[in-house]
């Protein structure tokens, strides 16, 4: 499908996979909304982008500042046809002993609560239409929950599935479908919060943004009665079990 009289909007789309999207979906002739919490990093990604990138500032954890978000892509766009939820975090204590009670509250209201604000802001803009494709980034940690992880992070992911899952039972009459993919390990810069930063060697022996933007821009491509529900994608050196 031509994706050159979409509307998009990326959230989470600043850095790592969400700013490899948003360019990948621009280069496709999207007209692609880049969202996420600091401009300097938005401003960054239009600038390497061309003129149909546009940046507005988001917090997902925040629902007034994700309801002026899509307030305002109705009013300057009309119609969404795609919406990408990739923002995302974890936090370095993550064991059940040291996890710290507000560092859960914090990811699950941004990786779980986060992508459920957007959702109910962004489906309306798609159901008038009969029509519109939701993506959701979610993790290997929505699928199995290993420690690497942690408690919180797996939980959020988990969540994001079901919410992905639910959420495609009730549009699908509105022509709504939602995709959920479980990237594996991916060298973005949250690696940076584990425990233990990953060494140079052990990144480049994981998958790369580019990766999942070419998996997105494949779904999005396909015809609006063609639906993938899920999709794992992982290193080949990544455990699956």
């Amino acid at each position: 499908m031509n994706l050159s009289k979409q509307t998009a909007v990326v959230v989470g789309g600043g850095s790592g996979m969400g700013e490899a999207i948003s360019l990948g979906l621009a280069s496709e002739g999207a007209t692609v909304i880049v969202a996420g919490r600091r401009q300097a990093k938005l401003d960054e990604v239009a600038r390497q982008g061309s003129e149909n990138i546009f940046t507005h500032t988001v917090d997902v954890a925040n629902r007034d500042s994700v309801r002026t978000l899509f307030e305002w892509i109705h009013e300057q766009f009309g119609q969404l046809h795609l919406l990408v939820n990739c923002a995302g975090a974890n936090v370095p204590k993550r064991s059940m002993s040291e996890l710290d009670p507000e560092d859960w509250d914090k990811l699950m209201n941004i990786n779980a609560t986060g992508a459920f604000n957007c959702m109910h802001f962004g489906l309306p803009l798609m159901r008038p239409h009969k029509s519109g494709l939701v993506i959701n980034i979610s993790s290997t940690s929505g699928k199995r929950a290993a420690p690497l992880g942690g408690v919180a992070y797996n939980a959020s992911k988990f969540a994001m599935a079901a919410l992905g899952t639910s959420a495609t039972e009730d549009e699908r009459e509105n022509g709504i479908r939602v995709t959920t993919i479980f990237p594996g390990e991916v060298d973005t810069p949250i690696l940076d919060d584990r425990p233990t930063p990953p060494s140079a060697e052990h990144r480049a022996q994981i998958l790369k943004p580019s990766d999942i933007a070419e998996i997105t821009l494949t779904i999005a491509k396909l015809p609006p009665l063609a639906h993938v529900p899920e999709l794992v994608i992982k290193p080949i050196g990544q455990s699956f079990i």
